[in-house]
């Protein structure tokens, strides 16, 4: 089995935008990601949280027949946390991934005698200002050999 993570992907306005289901729908056609369990969580203008299974959508359908979670392992502590992230009047859509694609890389290193001892998620923003530097650095090194 590869690496197995909660995704919080959190949207403005109470209800999920059908590109974004598509988008889980895609990957997991794709064979990239094995949604293991899903739930949506809206909290209201008022602050009200609330929480639905994503099949549960009827506008979903197209795109939830690829998804179908396997077993329900999130729930509602995990949806209160979850909407500890979220401003009032937005929603989430909880995902729980295998990331299938690193599957085989696991296996491998296994086989080896290894383990993964632990991860860390980069936010894309920091990969970014981290390239950014990198390039002005480089920039003003090229400008001091001049």
């Amino acid at each position: 089995m590869g690496p197995v993570e909660c995704v919080v992907l959190a949207f403005p306005g109470e209800r999920l935008k059908v590109a974004a289901v598509t988008a889980v729908a895609e990957l997991r056609r794709a064979g990239q990601v094995r949604l293991i369990d899903s739930l949506v969580v809206v909290k209201s203008v008022g602050g009200e949280v609330s929480t639905s299974e994503l099949v549960e959508y009827e506008e979903y359908d197209e795109a939830t027949a690829e998804i179908g979670p396997e077993v329900n392992l999130l729930g509602p502590e995990d949806a209160e946390e979850a909407a500890e992230t979220l401003d009032p009047g937005s929603c989430a859509l909880m995902l729980l991934v295998e990331h299938v694609w690193a599957a085989r890389a696991s296996d491998a290193i296994r086989e080896a005698g290894g383990r993964i001892a632990g991860t860390v998620r980069v936010p894309p923003e920091h990969v970014r200002q981290a390239k950014d530097a990198y390039r002005e650095a480089m920039a003003a090194a090229t400008v001091g050999r001049s």
